[in-house]
């Protein structure tokens, strides 16, 4: 944890979930009701996958909907986080898949159902 996660409890709670969570969407809405296209894009692919994955809603507070930008130094939500690693955002991730580069990601972390 670097200095700016202790000083900052935003970017604090999104480390510990990123870890606690081997497959993490911070997106708008939740997965059972996304709430932008993008969101419910990038959760389509997830459930295609038969990823078991985390939903974060960053509606539910404006610091975290902040935070999650410079937390990861991306503009734009949602943002997908394997293996405690950034992966990208809605265009990343439909490309990742498109290409079988995601499936074989997940694949790799042990994160698919067998």
């Amino acid at each position: 944890m670097t200095d700016t996660t202790a000083a900052n409890p935003v970017h604090a709670f999104i480390a510990k979930t990123v870890e606690e969570h081997p497959v993490v969407l911070f997106m708008k809405g939740v997965p059972e009701q996304p709430q932008c296209g993008f969101s419910a894009q990038v959760v389509q692919i997830l459930d295609h996958l038969g990823a078991d994955f985390v939903g974060v809603n960053v509606l539910q507070s404006d610091p975290l909907r902040d935070g999650i930008k410079t937390f990861s130094d991306w503009p734009t939500i949602p943002q997908l986080y394997v293996a405690g690693e950034f992966v990208g955002g809605a265009d990343i991730v439909r490309e990742m898949f498109q290409s079988g580069e995601l499936k074989t990601l997940l694949d790799e972390k042990g994160l698919l159902a067998a």
